[in-house]
């Protein structure tokens, strides 16, 4: 009988480890981590929000950025990017144009088997983001 207890235990908790599978969301921000192969300059906070309405925006690291976006599946795009016109360090700067850049070529998405957010070029490697906590 304890068996038997243990083992409908042990297949509930495995059940609950077969959720959902994540999935990009909208109306929630991401924190980049990652521009293609190089990692972010330390206390740069670069985000996107993917609103419902079909416009994208977030921090740049320097300015705020905004651009209307298409999702459909796993397909991605960004249309023209805007962004205000603060100046910054230039290394700052630098980065912030790589990832404009990065995001201008993004085609698709998908999930890294950490759960991690990824943003695909057609070539390349990919933006990685992670859902901001809270």
């Amino acid at each position: 009988m304890k068996r038997l207890a243990l083992a409908a235990l042990i297949g509930a908790g495995l059940i609950g480890c077969a959720a959902e599978p994540v999935q990009l969301q909208q109306d929630r921000s991401y924190i980049l981590e990652w521009i293609g192969e190089r990692p972010l300059m330390d206390y740069s906070n670069l985000t996107i929000t993917l609103g419902d309405d079909g416009r994208a925006y977030g921090n740049g690291g320097c300015n705020h950025w905004f651009a209307p976006y298409t999702l459909e599946g796993h397909r991605l795009s960004f249309g023209k990017i805007g962004s205000t016109r603060k100046l910054c360090a230039p290394a700052l700067m630098e980065q912030e144009a790589r990832f404009l850049r990065a995001l201008e070529k993004v085609e698709r998405w998908d999930v890294s088997p950490t759960e991690q957010m990824r943003f695909w070029p057609a070539q390349g490697k990919p933006l990685r983001w992670w859902l901001e906590e809270g």
